[in-house]
């Protein structure tokens, strides 16, 4: 049984986000103790298991996330590393399709390595500014969006991109707002640069302080940010201290994002640690 750690979002190793990927074999899943012991195991912000489905007309995998604490609805940059992870052992080319609790989630390979991936566009609901967020975030926010159920966040629009990268939030206050945790954006300070809009994601309520890169928080910024932009295609930074780009392209009630991937640990689980053992 294999294991691989793949930096999503990123060209080049040791950038991006880290994510473990697991594919199975069999006709079902584990239990879920030990989905959650060996993402605990493996201590990234999440870890993918990847099911066949050779029977299935709607798709071609099942695909878990699940955090070192929680199982999640939605995880962009670990499905990136999934797709990578079968585009690179050539065990699917083109298009791959992954039944998921948010629906079913496809991905599509391109020849220059990138993969681009279909997801549901988040519903953004505006809300009052909440008492106590400006004292957790350490900065007073311009505006304040819900971003649905399967996202779980709350999109929280800062001064400018400077404010975005020194943002030192209290984590134990900030547990308190959404149900995954906080996004912080604001638009890119240089308006001819290689992005368009910066953020940072803090989602101490699954026991992340801070995400690397966030496919799924880009599905909420996409419509965000093309509503203030007026263009439908645009590309975020996160600015974590790893870095990684998202390009999105907002088509309706789906966000198309795409990104690069590079594997930068292969190996196995022992016998031991195999499920059932």
């Amino acid at each position: 049984m294999q294991i691989h750690i793949v930096n999503a979002f990123t060209d080049h190793p040791f950038g991006g986000n880290p994510a473990g990927v697991v594919p199975l074999d069999g006709s079902s899943y584990p239990e879920q103790s030990w989905l959650q012991q060996v993402a605990a195991q493996v201590n990234l912000s999440e870890t993918a298991f990847a099911l066949p489905l050779p029977d299935s007309d709607e798709a071609d995998w099942a695909l878990r996330w699940l955090t070192p604490a929680t199982e999640v609805d939605m995880c962009g940059h670990a499905t990136l590393a999934t797709a990578h992870v079968l585009h690179s052992a050539g065990i699917a080319t083109g298009t791959v399709r992954f039944a998921t609790r948010s629906g079913v989630l496809t991905t599509t390979a391109s020849d220059d390595g990138s993969i681009g991936m279909d997801f549901p566009t988040a519903p953004l609901t505006a809300v009052p500014v909440p008492e106590g967020l400006a004292a957790a975030l350490g900065t007073e926010p311009v505006s304040t969006y819900e971003t649905g159920p399967h996202v779980g966040d709350l999109l929280v629009e800062v001064a400018n991109e400077r404010t975005v990268r020194e943002l030192s939030p209290d984590l134990a206050a900030l547990v308190r707002f959404g149900d995954r945790g906080v996004i912080a954006t604001a638009r890119a300070e240089n308006p001819d640069g290689d992005y368009d809009f910066a953020t940072r994601c803090f989602f101490p309520g699954v026991g992340i302080a801070e995400d690397p890169v966030t496919g799924s928080a880009h599905t909420a910024l996409a419509p965000f940010w093309s509503a203030r932009l007026g263009r439908d295609e645009l590309t975020g930074l996160q600015g974590s201290t790893r870095t990684g780009l998202v390009r999105t392209a907002l088509r309706g009630d789906r966000t198309l994002l795409t990104g690069s991937a590079v594997t930068v640990i292969k190996g196995e689980l022992t016998e031991a640690a195999r499920p059932g053992r």
